[in-house]
């Protein structure tokens, strides 16, 4: 039981977790996580994922600086990193994310042309010699291991060209690692004919020309801790797949509808034009569109964490985007559409120009921004909110004196990373906070009802969220790897011990 739940947490950040059982753990204090090292890899691009192999005691690192290549560090003293090595892709094309399980590492590749198909490059952790090569879908944007390590699970993007003209299929690619790594890719054709339907559950399809297919983007995946269900966010459709990997089948589509900011305690900073950081409500929802997704498991229900980020489709030939300013409103319903396009009131707000004008004619009854600006937990067998954090991280990132407020028309401060694992006796989230440079820990022992524990500084937008348990980590003590694509830093993070 304990070394599956290590290869989850261990496998990039977004652990699965089977609360049945009850593994010792070492006497830690969640609340108290502290620095306790850091290492600058290269600037921007240069630290944007990363996976620890609990074997050779090595952190490997995505590095998008130069030449597109592997950052490998020595681990086994996380006060002292040091780089001892690299892979270099770039003649390969471009990494996008790690992975590591029982001595192999796992490295998501898209092509040079990122329409086409790119592959899986399985290395050994020890020699880093290659081991084999795998083609997968298009934009393979995430990479992970199930817990027993039998299958690599990657989420494809399948982005369009600049222009529109080339639009790939969004899919999900399944490795049979036991199964001398045949793959196996699964797309979302047969719900091509559901289109009208699934717009009337609240999903998201609006590319120009797009099939439903062509239209889901998967992003990244969660894994269930017995591996047998895989859980992958849809961000641009504001959806959740759920995938059968057993008969590696697609089993569900769980829209995930829309947050009312108009109520109290979802508000937000809607202007970074206001000279002020205050929330309040707005007539405005918010799509929740989910980044990074984790799981636990507890009684036989799955929780599923998501980071509710937010994210535009931006291209030459679409641009989905634009300020509440510049939009034409319908009279009836915004009888103050003066005052609104005001900069420091909605103005500034982006908003998305694919929904709003219910009617037709022209005109916007309802605004639509990008992200929740939080985190939420929901029920992986049915798709329903259990639990949103509302407008909390925002408050404690005012409080703590770090809110920037130039992001305010955006996104927030934008969560974008999760990663699960197991403190003391207790269950804790590490939240990414991409645009305030932060990560927010809270307690989810209790998933339906999370509590603030603290806010962690990081380096200049956190992208990667990696927990290596206490059991599996050379310290003997939890650690909380965190990897910054602005700057390149890496920072590590421990809790004391009670």
């Amino acid at each position: 039981m304990k070394k599956f739940l290590f290869i989850i947490l261990l496998a990039g950040a977004l652990s699965g977790w089977n609360n049945n059982s009850k593994p010792v753990f070492p006497k830690e204090s969640p609340a108290s996580f502290e620095e306790i090292g850091s290492i600058d890899i290269g600037g921007q691009g240069a630290a944007e994922i990363t996976a620890f192999d609990p074997i050779t005691r090595r952190l490997f690192v995505v590095n998008n600086t130069g030449p597109n290549k592997i950052d490998v560090l020595d681990f086994s003293n996380p006060a002292s990193m040091r780089i001892i090595a690299d892979i270099n892709i770039s003649s390969l094309g471009l990494v996008n994310s790690l992975a590591v399980s029982e001595g192999k590492l796992a490295a998501a590749v898209e092509a040079q042309n990122k329409q086409d198909n790119g592959c899986v490059i399985i290395y050994d952790t020890k020699s880093l010699a290659e081991i084999k090569q795998i083609m997968v879908g298009a934009l393979p944007d995430m990479i992970c291991y199930s817990a027993d390590g039998n299958f690599i699970v990657t989420a494809n993007e399948g982005e369009p060209s600049v222009d529109y003209t080339n639009d790939p299929l969004g899919t999900v690619s399944i490795i049979s690692v036991r199964d001398n790594y045949s793959v196996k890719t699964l797309d979302f054709n047969a719900y091509n004919k559901q289109a009208y339907a699934l717009k009337e559950k609240g999903l998201r399809i609006f590319g120009p020309g797009a099939s439903v297919a062509q239209d889901f983007e998967p992003e990244y995946i969660t894994v269930s801790p017995d591996s047998k269900t895989a859980w992958v966010t849809l961000q641009e459709n504001n959806a959740i797949a759920r995938i059968n990997l057993q008969s590696k089948t697609i089993t569900g589509i769980f829209p995930l509808g829309y947050k009312d900011f108009s109520q109290g305690t979802n508000g937000i900073d809607p202007s970074d034009a206001d000279g002020i950081e205050e929330l309040r409500a707005v007539k405005t929802y918010g799509m929740y569109q989910p980044d990074a997704i984790a799981n636990l498991e507890i009684k036989g229900i799955p929780y599923l964490f998501t980071v509710n980020e937010g994210d535009p489709r931006e291209y030459e030939a679409f641009v989905e985007s634009k300020r509440v300013g510049v939009i034409d409103f319908d009279k009836v319903v915004f009888q103050d559409a003066p005052v609104l396009k005001e900069k420091a009131n909605l103005g500034r707000l982006n908003i998305t120009t694919s929904q709003g004008d219910t009617d037709g004619d022209g005109d916007y009854d309802e605004l639509y921004s990008f992200g929740a600006r939080s985190f939420s937990v929901w029920n992986g067998n049915t798709g329903e909110l259990l639990f949103d954090s509302k407008n909390e991280l925002e408050k404690k990132i005012i409080a703590a004196g770090i809110y920037d407020d130039k992001r305010s028309d955006d996104k927030g401060v934008e969560p974008e990373g999760i990663a699960l694992g197991n403190v003391g006796n207790k269950i804790i989230a590490f939240v990414g906070l991409e645009r305030v440079d932060a990560v927010a820990l809270y307690d989810v022992t209790n998933p339906g009802n999370p509590q603030f524990l603290q806010i962690l500084k990081t380096g200049d937008a956190p992208e990667g969220i990696l927990f290596i348990p206490a059991l599996q980590s050379p310290t003997g003590k939890s650690l909380l790897v965190v990897s910054s694509e602005g700057d390149g830093v890496i920072k590590v993070f421990s809790p004391q011990s009670l």
